[in-house]
């Protein structure tokens, strides 16, 4: 192999023999597949639920009423989760899967003294593995040998600049990824300039990214807020149900001596206050919100996640990707202390005196880079420098002089035209550069306080020089060139355009947000300044976090905004820093480095473009388009989304309350029975789609995004909102029994108050729907016209009502009778009085307190 130690030439690798006993004792190069549950026990698992149990319930309890179609329905519900929870186990059994096809390239290497193309899985421990641009790593591996080899480890440590790789030297032990000059290279890193030659230590689980499959293993995900808060509402208004029916039942057979009426009647009311429109609610609410988010180019994959989303109370994102563009970009060049910005966006304008510094930066790279640093150097050149005497395509590469430990620099000797002289350009660290140039004490000086001053600009600097040499036997070592020092060049991995404004709007939401990266102090501190983050000259460094204790580390974390230096685990334990302290935390990112923190957090959130399938599949959101600013949009989309279902979980209480009462006082008080199980049917007709479609499409509320998050101990319902559903409910149940009951005083009959009681109880059901979608504007203000959904239900349930009072076969069923002229406008005046005061309420609130009138 041209430019690999003579010393390898020899290697013949591992005999089939040797490679078979290897797979024996060590298996193959792949990560254990997680252990998977059969269906049987799946099903016994979500048959457990709370939630389910009641459907269960809800839906014999239809069947034994002989309403076989909503038995049906509910039953159905059943079905749908429980697919839901299978195709979720999917999911998570798919991180490891990714994992797997990650750390499992094609790998060429030497067995029987033959080069040989195979599997990743199929590598073993002791195997020869040779190295080029553009390889994925299969395995960790010592490197044995190598010529100017850099590899991409951003997956394993954040870092968005190559490393270099140095020979072993038979005693260097073991280290973690990251850093420059070590002698290991780790399983699905990239190669990305250079070649080798490296022998296998660790394959599967035992490699460094195996350690990651393994944490990702023992991370028990956590039920959402949304989860357990709606667990315990179903649990409270099934206690309360029962409770009302066995009263109903009891009344009803001591008062009117019939047991089968009584058991009937606490039926009825049973259909009316088990929690039947929860996971109708829920479903809706997460699968409609999946698919607003979707619209802003955000992908959900666990729909629980986007309500927690709304209560973020810390953001934590890499830097590589996720705030910066992931590029590296030539931003900056000096030339005898002179510096000159690059702008390939405007005019080709660069002085002469910096077309010499480019020139060489392009000899000193390869003709056809796949180095991103090449790359950009080469763009950069031909973009000013294209049509002059300074691009040299016809020029030959004689020579290249590698990257070694005692000197980081390489050069590349070119004929030139006459064929009588060499060209040489050199490229590297400053210092070496400045080193083969000679340079003395003042321009040393010169040179390191330029050095410095890009450095403090987060740039990753490299100097560059030229030398000539007489057409004659070329030297051992670049030393032996008299080299001219030409300048340097400044690289950034420049921010996104769209994350300063982001920054600020999540600040604006009550959001803290941290960066966690695995590049150098300064540099993060830089783009922590740039962005707009608060205490950008805090940071806390790798090394210190693995020095700390939880403790230390919960107590230092309060207002540090910049961790640098960090490694995966670390990551980790940052989230778990921040849970302790009450935080509720949403993760970005973008890399297998990510995948554990994704997973611990309570919100994960993988970007699409960048992001690799291991953090896509340990998320809860998927950024697509990996904007920033779309995490934010979501951020709104979420807090819209609680606020709305909080709307919806007190509507269900509120008109709960005037049906379980008409229910309960005509038995109570010896009256004639005002609902029967065709009302409530009805009446349920009304209330599922308005408690799920028509809240769900309410507008959000104003300045949304400029309140702090939801407290975690602020519940979906609390305190507040019952005592609002309950003052709702009431004054509808006050009104609707004394309809019904001066009905009857005045010798309507029995069919003629039921009717009046359930027309004023239908259009009061309307008015709840439309007065509580907004809790903070009027009706007349909220322009309730623009919700179509309720337009269709309110359309729909006035339909329906007239035809249960005037089509004759339906008026025998539901026990009604033809009203009179007065009779309408006593129901309509009476369902629209029974929530004017709420009305009333919300202007005031805002008159006497703009502020208050934020939300009720």
């Amino acid at each position: 192999m041209p430019g690999i130690n003579t010393a390898t030439e020899n290697i013949t690798g591992l005999s089939p023999e040797q490679v078979q006993a290897r797979f024996k004792q060590y298996g193959y190069n792949e990560l254990p597949s997680q252990k998977k549950r059969t269906g049987f026990v799946i099903l016994l698992h979500v048959l457990k639920e709370p939630m389910l149990l009641l459907l269960l319930g809800c839906g014999s309890i239809y069947f034994f009423l002989g309403e076989a179609q909503d038995g049906c329905m509910l039953l159905s519900f059943v079905v749908v989760v429980i697919g839901i929870t299978l195709y979720q186990e999917r999911k998570t059994e798919r991180t490891l899967e990714a994992l797997r096809d990650l750390s499992s390239p094609r790998a060429l290497v030497i067995r029987g003294g033959a080069q040989k193309r195979i599997a990743g899985r199929e590598v073993v421990l002791d195997d020869i593995l040779i190295l080029k641009e553009g390889d994925r790593v299969p395995a960790d591996a010592v490197v044995l040998s190598c010529s100017n080899l850099s590899v991409d480890e951003s997956l394993l440590t954040g870092e968005s600049v190559a490393v270099r790789k140095t020979e072993w030297d038979g005693k260097e032990a073991a280290k973690r990824p990251g850093g420059d000059d070590l002698p290991y290279i780790y399983s699905g890193t990239l190669i990305v300039q250079g070649r080798g030659m490296a022998k296998v230590t660790a394959i599967g689980i035992r490699t460094e990214m195996g350690k990651i499959g393994k944490a990702l293993q023992e991370i028990r995900e956590e039920d959402t807020l949304l989860q357990k808060e709606t667990g315990k509402i179903v649990r409270n208004f099934s206690i309360v149900g029962i409770i009302l029916c066995l009263l109903v039942v009891t009344v009803y057979g001591l008062t009117r001596h019939n047991w089968l009426e009584g058991i009937l009647s606490g039926l009825t009311l049973s259909m009316a206050m088990l929690p039947e429109e929860f996971p109708v609610v829920l479903m809706i609410f997460l699968t409609l919100g999946a698919w607003r988010i979707s619209k802003s180019q955000v992908l959900t994959r666990r729909a629980p996640a986007i309500e927690t989303l709304g209560a973020a109370t810390v953001l934590c994102t890499d830097k590589t990707g996720t705030l910066t563009c992931n590029t590296m970009a030539l931003s900056l060049l000096c030339v005898g202390g002179d510096y000159y910005p690059i702008d390939t966006g405007k005019e080709k304008s660069l002085p002469e005196a910096a077309h010499d510094l480019l020139e060489y930066a392009i000899l000193a790279s390869q003709k056809d880079p796949f180095d991103p640093i090449e790359k950009e150097v080469k763009r950069t050149g031909e973009f000013y420098l294209s049509g002059s005497e300074h691009i040299h395509n016809n020029w030959r590469l004689v020579k290249e002089y590698p990257l070694s430990k005692q000197l980081l620099a390489l050069s590349h000797v070119w004929e030139s035209p006459d064929k009588t002289n060499f060209i040489i350009a050199a490229k590297g660290s400053p210092e070496a550069i400045a080193d083969l140039c000679h340079l003395n004490e003042h321009r040393q000086q010169r040179l390191s306080h330029c050095i410095e001053e890009m450095a403090d600009k987060g740039l990753r600097v490299l100097g560059v020089a030229k030398a000539s040499f007489k057409k004659t036997t070329l030297p051992e070592e670049q030393h032996d060139f008299v080299f001219e020092f030409l300048g340097l060049l400044g690289f950034i991995d420049p921010i996104r355009a769209t994350v300063p404004s982001a920054i600020r709007e999540a600040y604006a939401a009550g959001m803290r947000v941290i960066m966690i990266t695995g590049d150098y102090p300064g540099t993060a501190m830089h783009i922590a300044e740039q962005i707009g983050l608060k205490n950008p000259g805090q940071c806390i460094t790798g090394p210190e976090l693995e020095a700390m204790t939880p403790a230390v580390l919960k107590e230092r974390i309060g207002d540090v905004s910049v961790f640098a230096r960090v490694v995966p685990e670390q990551k980790l334990a940052i989230v778990d820093a921040l849970k302790a302290n009450g935080a509720v935390v949403a993760m970005t990112g973008d890399g297998v480095n990510d995948a554990p923190a994704l997973k611990s957090a309570h919100i994960g959130i993988a970007m699409g473009e960048r992001g690799t399938d291991v953090a896509r599949e340990a998320s809860a959101l998927v950024v697509l388009n990996d904007d920033f600013s779309s995490i934010v949009t979501a951020v709104r989309l979420g807090r819209r989304i609680f606020d709305n279902l909080k709307k919806a979980i007190a509507y269900i209480f509120a008109i709960h309350v005037p049906i379980a009462g008409m229910s309960f006082l005509p038995v109570l008080l010896q009256m004639p029975i005002a609902l029967l199980p065709a009302h409530i049917a009805f009446l349920e007709l009304i209330i599922d789609p308005a408690c799920s479609v028509v809240f769900e499409a309410c507008p959000e509320e104003n300045n949304i995004m400029n309140r702090p998050p939801r407290d975690l101990r602020d519940s979906l319902f609390n305190k507040r909102a019952f005592i609002l559903s309950l003052l709702q409910g009431l004054a509808i149940l006050v009104i609707v029994f004394s309809v019904f009951a001066l009905a009857l005083q005045g010798g309507k009959g029995e069919r003629t108050a039921r009717t009046m009681a359930f027309a004023v109880l239908v259009i009061a059901n309307i008015m709840v729907i439309i007065t509580n979608l907004s809790w903070t504007k009027s009706v007349l203000s909220m322009n309730a016209a623009k919700n179509k959904a309720l337009c269709a239900v309110v359309t729909g349930a006035f339909i329906a009502f007239f035809a249960v009072m005037y089509v004759p076969w339906l008026q025998n069923v539901f026990h009604f009778t033809i009203l009179s002229a007065k009779d309408i406008l006593i129901v309509f005046g009476s369902g629209g009085l029974s929530l004017a005061w709420f009305e009333l309420v919300k202007v005031l609130a805002k008159r006497l307190s703009p502020e208050a009138g934020k939300e009720l």
